[in-house]
């Protein structure tokens, strides 16, 4: 007697908001996608908000996770870059291969008013800063694999004339 095959459980969507995007961090955030992309979603959407620098390193890691995804048939994009990441993401042009989305500021008063009929007077301040959701953890000063550790050495100029 066979047993009926059930079918491959997907998340839909996967939300991760990153602080730290640079090379010193990679390792951990790494993981969390390759974590992440083992459930398979069909959408994973980075948030940048918190984030305030992202390297070439981090372009790259997030190059591979969109291969990644769209092998699996997924989608993977940005949310909320700040200008200068925006800028950086231009640059790379990879705001051209990523969807890069900005959501626009919600009202004090649209903020306040949704929270007084769900849930009676609001305790947070209104339009405060998201906490994040996830954030990897990072280390800073790590030596890197990839990068050699070069260390200045001064030697004394050879006399060509002299032999």
């Amino acid at each position: 007697m066979t047993t009926p095959r059930r079918p491959e459980c997907s998340v839909p969507l996967v939300e991760v908001s990153i602080t730290e995007f640079d090379l010193a961090c990679l390792p951990e955030t790494g993981a969390v996608f390759d974590q992440l992309l083992a459930l398979r979603p069909q959408q994973v959407v980075v948030d940048l908000a918190g984030c305030r620098h992202i390297d070439a390193a981090a372009i790259g890691l997030l190059l591979d996770v969109h291969r990644r995804m769209v092998r699996s048939g997924g989608v993977l994009s940005l949310r909320n870059p700040n200008p200068r990441i925006t800028r950086i993401l231009q640059t790379a042009r990879l705001d051209q291969i990523l969807p890069v989305h900005i959501d626009a500021p919600a009202s004090p008063t649209a903020i306040g008013d949704a929270a007084s009929s769900v849930a009676g007077p609001a305790t947070a301040p209104a339009g405060g800063p998201r906490p994040p959701r996830h954030a990897p953890p990072c280390t800073a000063a790590r030596p890197s694999p990839y990068v050699p550790d070069v260390t200045a050495r001064h030697t004394e100029p050879r006399d060509r004339g002299a032999a």
